[in-house]
């Protein structure tokens, strides 16, 4: 190809991103959020059946020393019993998105949020039926890959197919969507606790429901095109073309007027690969969202994990935590939808900050509670705030990287939230036993703090600008 020819070639992906960055909000542009959300629904159900379905498990004797096998090895480090089901569940997610990340690079965003999608359901489907603690922790490694690399997937797909001004409220709705699983395992768990349908244990139908993702991601598919942006940044210049003018013309027969295209951002150019994000000018963000990464998982998972352990250690009963984890697991969906309002007219570093800042407030005043209903508000509080910072990073950090390298530079940063969330589980459950719970909000507020510091004083803006220009 002639030093010309790839001069038009990158013309043309240059005016077809502007495109789609001038698209209004619609009726289609919202149809593949939801479709999208709807796939973030079944991997956050996955995620977080860890923390509910544990008790169960325990009471089942799947965490003894013995159902455990070479699993009680970990036990050398300080992780005994449930502790090893959370650290398989982030040792997976580490793998996934560090190792595996970078393959939506290379096959595309709609391939690989397919695929994983289905690994993790046919894992989980293995996993409901263990009778040891090795063969529980096994599948739930296996599935916590699969979730690792959709993490990764969805936030490079909303980012390259959603117009520029509408980012913040499609991450918004995603997470809306998505963390309506969170209060849906959590009364599963609740009502299913002392229960055992057919002869299973109520943990294992909960943990049944979550595969059912498998049965119906190929309806999902049929409705999500691939990335144009992806697609034109690989030099598949008709697919993109064809993709953009099918969204222009289904936008046009809602009898919307399609605004005039806006200047081209051409992206800037670089090696690619891996170490691109270790070098100028992309290595300050590397590191910068690295720390914010490893800090911001302590008091996400941190709480929302160990809700119900942590209840527990307050001296309340198995079954009434979960009643309690459930009730504060309804402000899930919340979060995000009250950020919805103002998700692109707040600068989206600003919103992580102050979105920290609560987390270690409120749960430093949760540490302190002992009556139910200043317990579950402040629980909720926490949730709300938790949930405001995971849809503003998870737009923010698929935005500061360029679309040639976005899954794996995502990929990388998000990994040290999975070695964190391990480490957070055996330092929560060292702390829980030693220091009660006043000492684990202590830890969780630390966290929260260097948060604030790591996107405060060194993020780059990000909000309502073209994706292209963020790069630069």
């Amino acid at each position: 190809m002639s030093v010309a020819e790839k001069f038009e070639r990158a013309d043309r992906a240059d005016e077809i991103v502007a495109r789609l960055d001038r698209l209004p909000a619609s009726r289609p542009i919202w149809r593949i959020v939801l479709l999208l959300s709807l796939g973030g629904a079944f991997e956050f159900y996955d995620i977080f059946i860890t923390g509910y379905v544990a008790p169960g498990m325990v009471r089942d004797g799947l965490f003894t020393p013995e159902s455990l096998g070479i699993f009680n090895a970990l036990a050398g480090l300080g992780v005994t019993g449930t502790g090893t089901f959370v650290f398989m569940t982030f040792a997976g997610f580490y793998v996934g998105t560090l190792l595996l990340g970078a393959v939506a690079d290379r096959f595309g965003r709609r391939a690989i949020f397919t695929a994983s999608l289905i690994w993790y359901s046919v894992a989980t489907l293995f996993l409901a039926f263990q009778s040891t603690g090795f063969g529980a922790d096994l599948w739930r490694f296996v599935a916590g890959i699969g979730l690792g690399v959709e993490l990764v997937t969805i936030g490079a797909y909303l980012a390259e197919l959603v117009p520029r001004e509408q980012r913040g409220r499609a991450f918004a709705v995603n997470q809306i969507v998505a963390f309506t699983a969170v209060p849906l395992v959590a009364l599963l768990a609740w009502l299913l606790a002392d229960a055992s349908p057919l002869g299973l244990a109520g943990w294992r139908w909960v943990v049944l429901i979550g595969s059912a993702g498998a049965v119906i991601v190929w309806l999902i598919r049929l409705g999500l095109p691939e990335s144009p942006r992806w697609l034109a940044r690989q030099g598949r210049l008709g697919e993109a073309e064809r993709i953009t003018a099918s969204l222009e013309a289904a936008i046009a027969a809602e009898g919307l007027v399609l605004p005039p295209p806006g200047a081209a951002v051409a992206e800037p150019g670089g090696p690619g690969g891996f170490a691109e994000i270790c070098r100028p000018p992309l290595r300050r963000r590397t590191i910068m969202l690295s720390v914010f990464q490893f800090s911001q998982a302590i008091g996400f998972y941190g709480f929302a994990a160990w809700v119900p352990s942590v209840l527990i250690a307050k001296g309340i009963h198995v079954t009434q935590s979960l009643e309690y984890s459930f009730i504060i697991a309804i402000a899930n969906p919340f979060g995000p939808l009250i950020g919805f309002f103002f998700a692109d007219r707040v600068e989206r570093k600003w919103q992580i900050v102050g979105a920290a800042l609560c987390v270690a407030c409120f749960g430093l005043i949760f540490a302190g509670q002992t009556e139910s209903a200043p317990l579950i508000l402040c629980g909720v509080l926490v949730t709300l705030a938790n949930n405001w910072m995971s849809f503003a990073f998870h737009n923010y950090q698929a935005e500061l990287f360029p679309t040639r390298i976005r899954a794996r530079a995502v990929g990388f940063v998000y990994s040290w939230s999975r070695v964190s969330a391990a480490f957070a589980g055996l330092v929560i459950s060292l702390l829980l036993a030693r220091g009660g719970v006043e000492a684990v909000f202590l830890f969780i507020a630390g966290a929260m703090a260097m948060v604030a510091i790591s996107i405060g004083g060194f993020g780059p803006r990000s909000t309502g600008l073209a994706l292209e220009k963020i790069s630069r």
